[in-house]
């Protein structure tokens, strides 16, 4: 017999750090899911993961970035294990719309886990050095599934320190082969170097838009052109800091030459292909643009 899982009778928890629209975005959860739990202020992406599992009461758990809004149809997802082959120890990811640029990929996507699977898994600030698959990612692990389909909304922008830190961290993490430096980004997989190359050149037409390009072109540049630790961006303390020390003090004047200064040294250093999008062209772009498939599977 086939065993259904069905979204709307597992608990779905909020999962906030520091988020500035975090409130507002949990009131309209909480408006769509009245049983709605919440973890806030947790350090660390593996120990509040964790700290979500010790709040779940149900066979799985639906975690909900603080900066996302769902689409109340997700609550009439169910999964079918016998149509899509996979065991019940698999965690389900689906797609999440990034507001600033248009992409729909597993960043601020839902994701449905066991509490099992959570407990024992060892990533981010509680993985093992030379595991370079769980430095600074969830989704590499063999029984981790992901979706095509599309159920939230993430929205980094609500402030310039957001916006600067989401477009870092991706900058960061599209760089990355599995978590792993390369020497030549056109080695890595070529839709996480697509996702690279637009967070880098995507978002002028929103607020704060200019501050996630700029991080992700600073965040692409330190890991690519220098030798710094990349394993960092797993730290939000650590990123605080730099914002508030360095990246804070660039007026809204300054920004557009520090992005431009960025882009020629990524072009010239690594081969990215950099383009400096005015408002109307980065509109035009989510226009028209077609997210290709997250996964791409035989029939």
């Amino acid at each position: 017999m086939s065993k259904i899982i069905k979204v709307i009778e597992q608990d779905i928890i909020f999962l906030s750090y520091d988020e500035p629209n975090a409130e507002k975005n949990y009131a309209d959860l909480l408006a769509k899911v009245p049983w709605a739990k919440r973890v806030h202020g947790v350090k660390g992406s593996d120990a509040a993961h964790k700290a979500c599992a010790a709040k779940c009461e149900t066979e799985y758990f639906v975690t909900v970035d603080g900066d996302n809004i769902v689409d109340p149809t997700f609550l009439e997802v169910e999964i079918d294990l016998e149509a899509i082959n996979v065991t019940k120890d698999h965690v389900f990811s689906w797609c999440g719309h990034v507001h600033v640029n248009g992409l729909r990929y597993g960043n601020g996507g839902l994701k449905m886990w066991t509490p099992k699977f959570v407990n024992a898994m060892k990533t981010h600030e509680n993985s093992d050095a030379d595991d370079t698959k769980g430095l600074v990612e969830f989704c590499f692990d063999d029984r981790y599934y992901q979706f095509n389909d599309n159920y939230s909304n993430s929205f980094t922008n609500a402030s310039a320190f957001q916006a600067w830190r989401a477009g870092f961290r991706e900058g960061v993490k599209m760089s990355l082969d599995q978590g792993a430096k390369v020497t030549d980004l056109k080695t890595i997989w070529w839709q996480n170097y697509h996702r690279l190359l637009i967070w880098c050149n995507i978002g002028a037409d929103v607020e704060n838009g200019l501050w996630s390009m700029y991080g992700a072109r600073q965040g692409a540049y330190l890991t690519n052109c220098t030798d710094w630790d990349y394993t960092n961006v797993r730290d939000f303390d650590w990123l605080t800091t730099e914002w508030e020390e360095t990246y804070s003090k660039i007026t809204d004047k300054m920004l557009p030459y520090e992005i431009m200064g960025l882009g020629e040294t990524l072009e010239h250093e690594c081969g990215l292909e950099i383009t400096d999008v005015d408002a109307t062209g980065s509109k035009f772009f989510k226009t028209v643009f077609n997210n290709s498939p997250r996964i791409i599977r035989k029939r």
